[in-house]
């Protein structure tokens, strides 16, 4: 036997999907839904495009059982359409000037002269008033703009520093924006009045209106000149900002400008691991001390909250899988995220009909549930303070810190082993996301380079032309010595791997990663056939993941990968997963 490591009843169902198609790759033939109603009748539901909604794949009988209204079931297919309407569009032309400039000392690519003309002159007319409606630059794309300038000109490297076409454009435009500019974003582009060589007196002497801008602008001052901040200075910066309010889609309290400068800023600068922490740990009281689940394992899955653009997300069907043999699990995530605005665990309970508005005690009762046994959380109920920042990251462009701490979150607890598994796509990011695991104080943790940075492993051939850094099915994590929980106190002893995961040595077949091109309804669609039991991709990548994090995670019974992996494709194979996961949209809108 393989080891990886060395060991130290619902009425709401669907009969099995059938495809029918002489396409020799069934995984791309279209399939037909046929749901069982409860008198024994079978209805067939044919998929006629990928916009069906959730009442194509429930009876009106069980739409009135589950208590949906027809107005709640708004469940377009495309991921992208999942946007709030009344969240203000970013102005484009300034929007891809922030995805070149607002990034690493390494990755950052200098605007071209002409590009520079063409954001500042945008910026300029903006200010001015001679923009409108989705034309306008917002206040947070302007502080975002200029904190990555000033940020290049002050502290990175010669290659990633101003181009000269930069700084023949900024020569031009600054004394036009300094009379347009309002004085926090002329702070921003020129804090000390030393970067456009004009004397500038009116960064040195910003301060801010009130305290909480103030300290705003003392963090910001550090940051802008490329330097970190200490633990309690982040915390007291998030936790007097946060959350946001909003009226007519402007915000009434700090600066946006400052705001957005500050967000961007920190990640620009690489965050400092007491940087990182602040960021996990500042809102962990914002509804009071966590529920405990009782439950003898709970395991937590911080998928990136912006979503797969491409490939199967197979976290959800992993954990009905895992849930069927006693591992719990808890999902969290949002409907809708910048940057990658893509398919996420909302959007797929959503259109399937779940409940997806629980609070942290009625997913405590579905992860205890017998009959269900994990949960999905919205952060838009788990931590509102957070979710408020939605909009303004768009704005921004590109991830802030949160979108590195907000996967490692412990929004339930459990009296049993706790665990953390999340993805991470940069290098540099895996040893972080394993110090914040630990500094919550779980049993075990685990990273995992994944397709598109998720958590997910593949089943797919490694190229041969492979870039640079770790690999896809990279996995690097630790289990605590003992067989207690760890400690939260210092001292701790783990058993830290690294390894990269060959589904081949296991007994898979290569293959293509099934595509879903944002598409939620393809997502679900590859899942359900795959929890049906129709052997293929889909199939393979969901028992993958839940065979080999069991056994990596150390659970019982997964100390033998090969047992660990057979145990996996049986919960499958007996339809109690499928049943699992259609229990969790029953029972969701049940709670109280």
């Amino acid at each position: 036997m393989r080891a990886l490591l060395s060991p130290e009843s619902s009425s709401l169902y669907f009969t099995s999907i059938n495809i029918v198609s002489r396409d020799p790759n069934p995984c791309r033939s279209r399939t037909s839904l046929y749901f069982l109603k409860r008198d024994g009748g079978c209805r067939l539901i044919r998929r006629k495009t990928r916009s069906t909604a959730v009442k194509a794949l429930l009876d009106s009988a069980t739409i009135e059982e589950l208590g949906l209204k027809e107005s709640d079931m708004r469940n377009p297919a495309i991921s992208s359409t999942y946007r709030r309407s009344m969240l203000p569009k970013p102005n484009q032309t300034v929007l891809e000037a922030q995805a070149r400039i607002c990034t690493g000392p390494t990755q950052t690519r200098p605007l071209s002269e002409e590009q520079a003309f063409k954001v500042l002159d945008t910026i300029l007319r903006s200010v001015r008033g001679e923009l409108k409606d989705e034309e306008q630059v917002s206040k947070a794309q302007i502080g975002a703009f200029f904190a990555g300038m000033t940020i290049r000109a002050n502290s990175f490297p010669e290659e990633t520093q101003w181009s000269e076409g930069e700084r023949r454009a900024m020569n031009l435009f600054w004394p036009l924006l300094l009379r347009a500019l309002p004085p926090d974003v002329i702070f921003i582009a020129d804090p000390e009045g030393s970067i456009m060589g004009l004397g500038n007196s009116v960064g040195p002497q910003f301060i801010g209106k009130g305290t909480t801008e103030m300290r705003l602008v003392g963090a910001l001052r550090e940051i802008l000149a490329g330097g970190h901040l200490g633990y309690e200075e982040v915390q007291g910066v998030l936790k007097d900002v946060l959350p946001l309010k909003f009226e007519d889609g402007k915000s009434t309290g700090v600066s946006e400008s400052l705001l957005s400068a500050f967000l961007i800023g920190q990640r620009m600068n690489r965050e400092t691991d007491r940087e990182l922490k602040a960021y996990c740990l500042a809102f962990d009281d914002e509804l009071g001390p966590a529920p405990v689940a009782d439950v003898n394992s709970l395991t937590h899955y911080g998928e990136p909250y912006d979503g797969n653009t491409r490939f199967f997300r197979s976290t959800l069907f992993v954990a009905a899988v895992r849930s069927c043999y006693g591992e719990s699990s808890l999902l969290h995530g949002v409907e809708w995220m910048p940057p990658k605005v893509s398919v996420t665990e909302e959007q797929m309970l959503n259109f399937m009909g779940a409940n997806t508005n629980l609070s942290l005690h009625q997913a405590k009762k579905l992860i205890e549930d017998e009959e269900v046994g994990f949960a999905y959380l919205s952060q838009r109920e788990a931590r509102p303070s957070l979710y408020s920042l939605i909009g303004l990251r768009e704005h921004i462009k590109k991830r802030p810190p949160l979108a590195t701490t907000e996967k490692v979150q412990q929004f339930i607890r459990a009296k049993g082993k706790e665990s953390i598994v999340t993805g991470f796509y940069h290098e540099g990011y895996e040893e972080p996301l394993l110090m914040l695991m630990k500094r919550r104080g779980v049993y075990s943790g685990l990273v995992v380079k994944g397709e598109e940075g998720a958590l997910s492993m593949t089943t797919r051939l490694r190229s041969a032309s492979t870039s640079k850094g770790f690999p896809v099915n990279y996995c690097s994590g630790f289990r605590s010595v003992g067989t207690e929980t760890a400690c939260k106190e210092d001292g701790v002893s783990h058993q830290s791997f690294r390894l990269e995961v060959n589904a081949m040595d296991y007994g898979f077949e290569p293959t293509d990663t099934p595509r879903t091109d944002r598409s939620v309804s393809k997502n679900i669609e590859l899942g359900l056939a795959a929890l049906h039991g129709q052997k293929g991709p889909a199939y393979d990548r969901i028992v993958l993941n839940a065979g080999i994090v069991d056994h990596l995670l150390g659970c019982d019974g997964a100390e033998d990968v090969t047992i660990a992996l057979d145990r996996a494709r049986e919960a499958i194979d007996s339809g109690k997963a499928l049943k699992k996961l259609l229990n969790y949209i029953k029972v969701s809108h049940k709670l109280k």
